[in-house]
């Protein structure tokens, strides 16, 4: 029985979906005016995760990620560049999936782009407008009337006083009052802008989640994705603005990501501790990184420093290293009812523990060890291994071929190809019966820290 914590009612909560079988689901996603950074990279991982254990389990998921692509960022960026904004933001979502796809995650069924939603958008502030809900300003301006909404604060948890001394709140003279945010923004020069009833113009932020949610998944959705600091004042104005329109519950559930420090500080580029994932995977494995980020539960605040991405690096090494020299191809088996897989669906069916969810994959890999070593039962050894394969797919890693994976960094000052070579000469050294020569390339070789495997089928190479 699946449970999952609803930061809605700040509890888990048994998950049953609008209709059986299927989930809909919808993920904030990135503002496309610059690379994406690790904050990111964690939001996505988590999620990802989340869309493949569901579809493990039979469900038929439809996952939507939008694009903003239209924002006071974009255009600033744009401006600075010299360059027109559809093309600074085609150019960073390449970037985009690129790097997402580094990471091992699978792309979202639907991926909206705001620019593509106008219409829709502009059929939910009239209608907004036509119900009370919103109003227009003697500037242009169109804004939501969050007195109006009286669940307005429910997912914060922030009552109106407190929404009021906020320091997010922005100060406009033309609102009715400091808590109402803008749903449509008059055009100024030099910046994209769209016909709409109230004139030129282009959409606030908020209203683009809500436009698009609606037109692909529906009025009610049954979980809505994002990181913490969403929360407010994002989701709280989606939340306002979708049930105001459509009048009815918006996400059955929420979900939110914790929260990325660097070495116990926040991230932040005045503090010059900002990492894209770019700068990150120039230094490091992928998987390695995928890893790291599922290493703690997706709520949870995640601290990253380079002590804890080394971790992450030999404990992924330590999986491989169980996998290595096993042949699963054209392999298949009815694992369901096996302890590992009951383990491991017990603690992702717990809010999608994940740390304990690894933990149970090092257990299936000392079992596989112990069976390798013993070399008396194939076929338990290719159970183990193939078990220990999917379950590691369900988290999205062991993707990769074990031997492949083990190598996947040459050192500086060695090539691949010298490494065959001395294993070559090695192998020739031991059929003269010269076992010095062939010590002394092995202690060559793992003062480059690469280590050498002995095996009836011959010798393998990997990364120390």
């Amino acid at each position: 029985m699946l449970k999952i914590y609803n930061s809605l009612t700040n509890k888990k909560e048994v998950f049953v979906p609008n209709e059986p079988g299927k989930i809909a689901i919808y993920i904030c996603g990135m503002t496309v005016y610059d690379l994406c950074h690790l904050g990111h990279a964690r939001t996505v991982v988590a999620f990802d995760m989340i869309v493949r254990y569901l579809r493990s389990q039979g469900y038929q998921v439809t996952y939507v990620r939008n694009i903003t692509d239209v924002d006071d960022k974009i255009i600033k960026k744009s401006q600075e560049a010299n360059i027109n904004s559809t093309e600074l933001t085609a150019t960073m979502i390449t970037a985009m999936e690129q790097d997402f796809a580094a990471l091992g995650n699978i792309p979202p069924d639907h991926q909206p782009k705001a620019t593509e939603y106008i219409d829709e958008m502009i059929a939910m502030i009239q209608k907004l407008i036509t119900k009370g809900y919103a109003y227009t300003s003697p500037n242009g301006d169109v804004f939501y009337r969050t007195d109006k909404f009286t669940n307005y604060g429910q997912l914060s948890g922030k009552v109106t006083e407190e929404l009021s001394l906020g320091h997010r709140i922005q100060i406009d003279s033309h609102k009715e009052d400091p808590k109402d945010f803008v749903l449509w923004k008059p055009a100024k020069a030099n910046e994209p802008s769209w016909d709409s009833p109230w004139g030129m113009g282009r959409p606030g932020w908020h209203i683009e989640c809500s436009a698009m949610s609606k037109a692909i998944l529906g009025n009610n959705i049954d979980i809505h994705c994002g990181g913490i600091d969403l929360q407010f004042p994002h989701h709280e104005n989606e939340i306002a603005q979708s049930e105001a329109c459509n009048d009815c519950k918006f996400s059955n559930y929420w979900l939110h990501t914790g929260a990325i420090r660097i070495d116990n500080e926040k991230m932040s580029k005045s503090l010059g501790n900002f990492f894209t994932i770019r700068d990150i995977l120039e230094q490091h494995n992928a998987e390695a990184v995928r890893f790291f980020l599922l290493s703690s539960h997706y709520r949870s605040p995640i601290n990253y420093s380079e002590s804890l991405l080394e971790q992450a690096q030999i404990k992924v090494t330590k999986l491989y290293t169980a996998l290595e020299n096993i042949n699963l191809e054209n392999y298949s088996a009815e694992t369901n009812n096996s302890e590992f897989f009951i383990k491991f669906t017990q603690a992702m069916n717990d809010d999608f523990n994940t740390a304990n969810a690894l933990a149970v994959l090092f257990d299936l890999a000392k079992q596989l060890n112990i069976s390798k070593k013993l070399d008396s039962n194939q076929a338990q050894t290719q159970n183990l291994a193939y078990q220990l394969k999917n379950l590691g797919n369900i988290l999205g890693i062991l993707q990769q071929n074990p031997s492949d994976y083990l190598r996947y960094k040459a050192t500086e000052d060695i090539t691949e190809i010298e490494i065959n070579e001395l294993i070559t000469k090695r192998d020739h050294a031991k059929k003269e019966k010269n076992f010095a020569l062939a010590d002394e390339i092995r202690v060559a070789l793992e003062s480059k820290n690469i280590i050498l495997q002995d095996s009836r089928n011959g010798t393998t190479w990997r990364k120390k």
